[in-house]
């Protein structure tokens, strides 16, 4: 007998697609800054649908669903996160800015604060920033932002991939706005 048993799917109780769609999401809005890469764009609408991100705002050159490559990685998250899509990530910026979305970058600047020391403030909206796997969060649209936040880093490379970037940075605000 196992010491520590799996739970099968039925005992997850998750939710369908529709039922997930009527759900209170987090105030959160992922905004992909020209991600090309489409099993990384999957992955950012699988782990937003795990923590019940708001929605997706995929920006410039990122692909849009319904593709293979994002359906592999997202496994039908794609479906159920809801998402829009912007020729310009400025756009997105002033359209979640005008609906009082607090503007954050995730991106290694002068000024960015420690994610470890950043404390995301109930009752605030915001749109979380992640930016292209080469180039980062454009200086554009750091310009444009409320504030930077970076995920403290030692090794050789000083950069996680996008898809990981977003996985720690929503659980890390998943946490502790779930304290309050």
């Amino acid at each position: 007998m196992a010491k520590n048993r799996k739970l099968s799917n039925e005992e997850l109780h998750r939710k369908t697609v529709d039922e997930y769609k009527m759900v209170e999401k987090f105030p959160i809005v992922v905004v992909l800054d020209n991600v090309r890469s489409l099993n990384n764009i999957g992955s950012v609408f699988r782990t937003s649908d795990a923590l019940m991100v708001e929605r997706v705002a995929l920006c410039g050159i990122c692909g849009k669903p319904p593709h293979p490559e994002i359906h592999r990685t997202a496994l039908g998250a794609e479906n159920s996160v809801l998402w829009e899509y912007f020729d310009k990530t400025e756009m997105a910026i002033e359209k979640l800015r005008g609906e009082g979305y607090r503007i954050i970058s995730f991106e290694q600047t002068e000024h960015s604060v420690n994610l470890v020391d950043y404390m995301p403030m109930p009752g605030v909206k915001y749109a979380l920033v992640f930016g292209n796997e080469l180039r980062g969060v454009g200086q554009d649209i750091v310009d444009l932002s409320d504030e930077c936040v970076e995920i403290p880093q030692f090794g050789t490379k000083h950069s996680f991939n996008i898809s990981i970037t977003a996985a720690i940075v929503l659980w890390d605000f998943f946490a502790k706005l779930k304290k309050h």
